[in-house]
């Protein structure tokens, strides 16, 4: 006798996984907060947090947050997670690289905080500002 769930050729493993590709929607005021942060900490790195809305292909990040306690300098900048406030609105963090470029550091991806991560390299435009997911893939950032 043969039981539903030991079914063979219906086995999840043998099923490759959907790869669904994430979009993160910014707004012009994060963009424009991002910017003046990056630049008013340089030469040092500067550290947000990312406040939004999570849906299921789309991450909207639509306010800017100071971490607690952050400290900053010229290669790393970081701040206490257990200082941080429970919110749910938080989807990640953004941070500057002074050095001009904008992939993410092995300690970057180390102390992924969040859904998403976003880089702003110096000189500190719009087009310099780049995110990221937990493993270094670059997202697709889209201007609202």
């Amino acid at each position: 006798m043969r039981f539903g769930f030991f079914k063979k050729g219906n086995d999840r493993n043998d099923v490759e996984p959907k790869k669904i590709k994430k979009v993160v929607t910014i707004t012009s005021n994060v963009i424009d907060g991002l910017i003046s942060y990056s630049k008013m900490h340089h030469p040092y790195e500067g550290i947000l947090i990312l406040e939004g809305e999570r849906k299921r292909t789309e991450i909207l990040i639509n306010n800017l947050v100071i971490p607690p306690f952050s400290v900053h300098g010229p290669f790393y900048s970081g701040f206490p997670i257990n200082e941080l406030p429970f919110d749910l609105k938080y989807v990640g963090t953004a941070h500057s690289h002074p050095s001009g470029s904008s992939q993410p550091s092995l300690e970057d991806l180390n102390h992924f905080y969040g859904l998403i991560s976003i880089i702003i390299c110096h000189p500190y435009d719009e087009s310099d500002i780049h995110a990221y997911d937990s493993n270094g893939r670059e997202v697709d950032l889209i201007r609202r």
